[in-house]
């Protein structure tokens, strides 16, 4: 044991451009939604509004959180004595920046103009501060709830935990970015991921230890202006970058122009805030799940971090952004094995906040989206995601793997949503004969990290044979049904009373097998099946005390727990 902690590593260069690159992209992804989702100048953004008053309060929580991480792995370090030990990265969360992009900025936005009479400025800052209230408040929410972390960690079983993980990071993480933007441009696409594979995954080695992140992005750049020459004549459909689209001019942040400081204007921010709650407090929930996962993928990986601190230092950071304009969620990362990997240890989270701070400060962000299209940045997200996957596998025991498969099954579900919604378009209606099929879909898909944890920890506690405690986990389910935080029918998924719902249901269903979707029906369900458990499981314990005398089957042996 020592306690020199070799804090900087030439590995945290590799992690510090993957780092980057996560947080780079998914802030590019919002830019790119509500700048352009409307051709019509009143429906959408403009991108200096989003430079200058939103990416400097969301840059903000990313700095403090990860300055945060970055002291924490220094004290586990000391704690420890080890001298490997790996901050945990924290960012912005994906899934929530695409739900406050379209649920919450569009549709405030236009709220503003149509029911208040606002011009495009007013409206603008209406929608922002209606975000940045709503970011703050989510923040505060995800505090309080921080200490029963590490009280969850404990009593769910590691299946549960990961199993979600794995969804997430092989059906959105990795597939979704293959898709929509690497097959988009195969002939640049399967090339920077074909890099990033050798370098990363593969962990060839390059000469002088260049980082290979690094190089697979400038190769990415260098094949992206070289196309954007010479495109046409291949046939390949490049997108402009952005950047060149409209002149953004930087500025400092105004969070309070002469209109806004009123009561009045406030009144009816806090008020549309609130009104916007249920559709973002499960994705709330989800950053929480998410953190305790990123929490247990890191102990899986040799790095044990208290998981309360990890909580607490994701809702701080929130909450701080919300205060100073931003609007994306902070949460921790689920690459932290995938940055071990690298080599990286603290300085990366360290270098990170740093960059972030200064390009979200001083407007760098407008020149760096001008060089750094989607097609280059997200391979990096394909392989966070294999990383993850598999090292859920490796760190679940095999007894468990048919849990953790389960637990995927929700994140298909969610996967297999996104082109079908863009294939339906905001106006157009399934045939009646398929109404029920996806509405089934979208009800799996609804809360499908929640959905992943508690299916997984049902399981693995079935095949242990404590199926009063799996019972328990799908009385969790039901409770959560009811209320729509999983499988909820409605479109956005919102937490609201089942005879609500039931009563939208009702004056909406193409057919009548779409009322068999419910939350009576998915409560229903959980109920019973909680009910078989039961009585399963009170025959299994008079079985095994009138044969051996005992209480309780002991659980099945794992073969491997001793290799591991």
């Amino acid at each position: 044991m020592t306690n020199h902690y070799p804090w900087a590593r030439w590995g945290d260069l590799n992690a510090f451009f993957g780092l980057i690159l996560d947080n780079v992209a998914v802030m590019l992804l919002m830019l790119v939604i509500i700048t352009s989702a409307h051709p019509s100048d009143e429906h959408r953004f403009s991108r200096e509004f989003v430079f200058s008053q939103m990416i400097p309060g969301t840059a903000l929580g990313v700095v403090v959180g990860d300055l945060i991480y970055t002291w924490l792995a220094f004290r586990l370090a000391r704690r420890t004595g080890r001298n490997d030990v790996t901050a945990m990265p924290l960012g912005l969360d994906t899934p929530s920046t695409i739900a406050v992009s379209t649920l919450i900025l569009l549709p405030s936005l236009e709220f503003g103009t149509k029911q208040f009479g606002y011009d495009r400025a007013q409206a603008m800052f209406f929608a922002w501060h209606v975000g940045a209230v709503l970011l703050t408040i989510v923040g505060i929410c995800k505090s309080i709830v921080a200490p029963l972390g590490s009280a969850v960690r404990k009593w769910v079983p590691r299946a549960g935990l990961l199993g979600s993980l794995a969804g997430i990071a092989l059906a959105l993480i990795a597939f979704v970015p293959l898709w929509q933007h690497i097959a988009s441009v195969p002939l640049l696409g399967l090339v920077t991921l074909t890099m990033i594979l050798i370098l990363l995954v593969a962990h060839h080695p390059l000469p002088w230890r260049i980082p290979g992140a690094l190089v697979a992005v400038i190769i990415g750049v260098a094949l992206f202006a070289l196309f954007g020459k010479i495109g046409p004549l291949l046939h390949v459909p490049l997108v402009p970058s952005i950047a060149h689209q409209e002149t953004a001019a930087w500025h400092l942040p105004d969070f309070l122009p002469e209109f806004t400081r009123n009561w009045e204007w406030w009144q009816r921010v806090f008020h549309h805030a609130i009104a916007q709650l249920p559709i973002m407090l499960p994705f709330a929930l989800a950053t929480i799940v998410g953190g305790i996962d990123c929490t247990e993928s890191a102990a899986a990986a040799g790095d044990e971090y208290n998981t309360r601190s990890i909580l607490l230092t994701e809702g701080l950071s929130s909450v701080l952004a919300g205060l100073c304009g931003g609007v994306i969620q902070n949460t921790p990362y689920i690459g932290q094995p995938a940055y071990k990997a690298m080599g990286g240890r603290a300085a990366y989270t360290l270098a990170t906040a740093i960059f972030i701070g200064l390009a979200g400060g001083l407007g760098w962000f407008a020149q760096l989206f001008e060089y750094l299209p989607e097609v280059v940045c997200f391979p990096i997200l394909v392989f966070v995601g294999l990383e993850i996957g598999s090292q859920s596998f490796r760190a679940t025991p095999t007894r468990h793997y048919p849990a953790l498969a389960l637990a995927i099954l929700p994140a298909l579900a969610y996967m297999a949503l996104i082109p079908l919604d863009m294939a339906l378009g905001p106006d157009r209606q399934p045939m009646p004969y398929a109404a029920a099929v996806i509405l089934a879909l979208r009800c799996l898909a609804s809360g499908f990290i929640v959905t992943s944890l508690l299916w997984a920890s049902a399981l693995a506690a079935i095949l242990d044979r404590k199926l009063v405690r799996a019972a328990v986990f799908l009385l969790v389910a039901a409770a959560c049904s009811l209320v729509g935080v999983i499988h909820s029918p409605l479109v956005p998924a919102v937490i609201g009373w089942p005879w609500e719902v039931y009563a939208t249901m009702s004056k909406a269903s193409q057919v009548p097998e779409m009322l068999c979707q419910s939350p009576y029906h998915w409560t229903g369900g959980y109920l019973m099946a909680a009910a078989v458990l039961m009585l399963v499981g009170a025959m299994s314990v008079r079985e095994a005390s009138s044969r051996h005398g005992t209480n309780i089957s002991p659980p099945i042996p794992d073969p491997d727990t001793s290799a591991r």
